[in-house]
């Protein structure tokens, strides 16, 4: 079962529970399955307690009780245990991971694609900064994959005082960002223009829209990089700019192109070329990979299938939150793992490829696919060979 059924499995929940007056709320129209945090358990967890309490009229923990015993009749639920003020952690049944596989083979790029912002526009109001630039072209393709647009406008902050408030955000700039261009944007006053006195007046809101949250224009002001980034390159640059979160200085140094285990871009980038590695090795033993369940007693093997789980839900968050970095940190992650994880795939010796090796090398699979994907999303390139 994927984050997407098991999604569905709770609303599901949620819908017997009104069926059967067990409570009195209006089913919602997600509800949001993750990987377990500090002190859960199982294979997943789910506020939708917590979400549902107020509406019920119940303390969440009571609401919890109520969709346990309903959660754990559904198919492929094999138990429901109810921790802190009221989240439901999930432990699947067998083929969890494997089905997780089979979704992340299906969707390829598209994994974790959604549609939280589905026919909306995004406004983005940015400084004429290469910082700002570089966060602003990543969000369009960011937002993107939550089904809505981003739109990118460019005001001018005068240097010697902090924005006015009251101004209004400049002539929309076409999406994709040049690092150079952005540079040679951000010294020139003359790409400024006057704020207008009016702001553009938003399209009337579409019925079949109305029950999503309409999106502000938000103000992107991350901290300026302290030099220029440009001389490290494109993707070294972009990393750079893009792993801090927002109020984090970004560290413009060398290090970020250095071929070592402490910079995190290389671990990331060199985890996806050790996918395709153990492809190319798996095929010159006549072996492919075949989604299957990997044993808990292998290294980095759970930590890697939560990692792959996780990641709709954090391209979610960073589309909503406007923060890239989300991305970037869980890329790291999902790196750490894979590398953890690595040495377990092929056979050993003189030992013969099995259907414990094929499931792992599916799994070491789709973790590439989400690597390159994230890093797509980046504007950084994934190599197959570094």
């Amino acid at each position: 079962m994927t984050p997407v059924e098991l999604s569905r499995t709770v609303l599901r929940a949620v819908r017997r529970a009104v069926d059967e007056g067990e409570l009195s709320v209006v089913v919602p129209v997600r509800a949001v399955v993750t990987p377990p945090g500090p002190g859960g358990c199982g294979d997943y967890a789910t506020n939708i307690a917590l979400q549902l309490a107020r509406s019920a009229g119940r303390p969440a923990r009571q609401v919890a009780e109520i969709l346990r015993p309903h959660l754990t009749r559904s198919e492929g639920v094999a138990d429901v245990a109810i921790t802190g003020p009221g989240f439901l952690n999930i432990r699947l049944g067998g083929g969890a991971g494997a089905s997780l596989v089979r979704e992340i083979q299906r969707r390829r790029d598209a994994y974790g694609h959604g549609d939280i912002l589905a026919g909306q526009i995004v406004p983005l109001r940015i400084p004429y900064d290469i910082r700002a630039e570089v966060v602003a072209d990543t969000l369009v393709r960011i937002v993107a994959t939550q089904g809505g647009r981003a739109e990118v406008h460019h005001i001018h902050i005068h240097p010697s005082r902090a924005e006015p408030a009251g101004t209004e955000f400049s002539r929309a700039e076409p999406a994709g960002t040049d690092l150079s261009q952005a540079k040679t944007a951000g010294n020139d006053p003359s790409h400024a223009e006057p704020p207008r006195t009016k702001a553009p007046q938003a399209d009337p809101p579409r019925p079949d829209r109305l029950h999503r949250p309409h999106p502000q224009t938000t103000t992107l002001r991350p901290t300026p990089a302290p030099e220029d980034p440009t001389p490290l390159g494109p993707d070294a640059a972009r990393w750079a700019l893009l792993h801090p979160a927002a109020h984090d200085r970004p560290r413009i140094s060398a290090d970020h192109l250095l071929q070592r285990e402490s910079n995190p871009l290389f671990r990331v980038r060199y985890a996806h070329a050790r996918t395709r590695a153990l492809t190319r090795n798996a095929a010159a033993l006549g072996c492919t990979g075949d989604p299957g369940d990997v044993p808990e007693d292998v290294p980095g093997g759970d930590e890697l299938v939560g990692a792959l789980a996780g990641y709709p839900a954090v391209l979610t968050q960073a589309a909503l939150h406007r923060a890239p970095d989300r991305l970037a940190r869980h890329l790291v992650t999902t790196a750490d793992a894979l590398l953890a994880f690595q040495h377990t795939v092929l056979p050993l010796g003189d030992e013969k490829p099995s259907a414990a090796h094929r499931a792992r090398l599916a799994l070491a699979e789709a973790a590439g696919t989400v690597l390159a994907g994230g890093l797509s999303l980046l504007g950084i390139s994934a190599p197959d060979y570094l």
